[in-house]
């Protein structure tokens, strides 16, 4: 099977190109081919497709080997890709993943896309449709203790459940695997488990943030867990306008009024790693 490795700063997948292969058992294959030790390595395994009901379909599966809703920084490279092998030729497309639909714009430099603006659609606050099991409606600075330690969360849905935590220490500093990776399996509190972003307020306009993905683990950069962040520190009062996010593999611009509405904007690069052939 061939692939071709990509990453969304730093937010690595191995994309298989079906128009071309056929996979069966994806889930099965992304396990075996993100371990970083015996395989190629990555965050998972994301399918690029045609659409059915959108131009291009991605179907994504975690490192884990479970089904993944959506992934902003994987939906950049999908476009990235899709725009550099010719599968079309304009600049604004869209893209399914799920059954939701993401509508795409692509900033193209030397014939080939250097970054990707994308309408990652209406934040989702109610607790009961995140989900996540809070006796208020909307989860938004609600105390919790994870492991030894208090925090006050913000949970949002940007497709898939997201608990953001804002800290005052610096997040390069803070200890995220062991209150991350409590949080991310905590199915009392989060049925479907959740990702969790741990984040620090720099300005009005700029956040430093990790993140442990559900079914993933820590990961360098996650463009729905920073969207997430944004629209938290928004609801909280914390930031304005359009914000500047910090991540361990880079950074990305997100927009968003404030109005629950209206769909929060993401951009940010994507860029190749490298190409492959694997017997699977």
């Amino acid at each position: 099977m061939k692939f071709v490795k990509m990453h969304g700063i730093g937010n690595d997948y191995i994309y298989v190109d079906c128009f071309t292969e056929k996979v069966e058992n994806p889930s099965s294959i992304a396990i075996k081919l993100s371990d970083r030790h015996f395989s190629v390595g990555g965050d998972g395994v994301i399918l690029i497709k045609k659409g059915t009901v959108a131009d291009f379909e991605m179907e994504m599966y975690n490192a884990d080997g479970s089904r993944g809703a959506m992934c902003g920084n994987g939906i950049r490279c999908v476009a990235k890709y899709v725009y550099d092998h010719g599968y079309t030729d304009s600049t604004h497309f869209t893209i399914e993943s799920m059954g939701a639909i993401k509508y795409i714009d692509v900033t193209v430099e030397d014939g080939k896309v250097a970054t990707a603006r994308v309408d990652m659609g209406k934040p989702i606050l109610k607790s009961a449709d995140i989900p996540v099991n809070c006796h208020k409606e909307k989860c938004i600075a609600q105390p919790v203790t994870i492991c030894d330690k208090d925090f006050v969360m913000t949970c949002v849905s940007m497709g898939n459940p997201h608990a953001v935590m804002f800290i005052d220490e610096s997040p390069k500093d803070f200890d995220l695997n062991k209150y991350g990776s409590a949080m991310e399996s905590n199915t009392e509190l989060f049925p479907d488990r959740v990702n969790a972003e741990f984040a620090k307020i720099i300005d009005r306009h700029t956040i430093e943030m990790r993140v442990y993905e559900r079914g993933a683990g820590e990961t360098l950069a996650c463009g729905t867990g920073t969207c997430a962040t944004v629209v938290a520190a928004m609801l909280n009062g914390y930031v304005e306008g359009d914000v500047t996010v910090h991540l361990l593999g880079g950074d990305l611009q997100i927009s968003w009024t404030g109005n629950e509405n209206d769909s929060v904007i993401m951009t940010g690069p994507a860029a190749y790693a490298f190409t492959g052939e694997v017997e699977i």
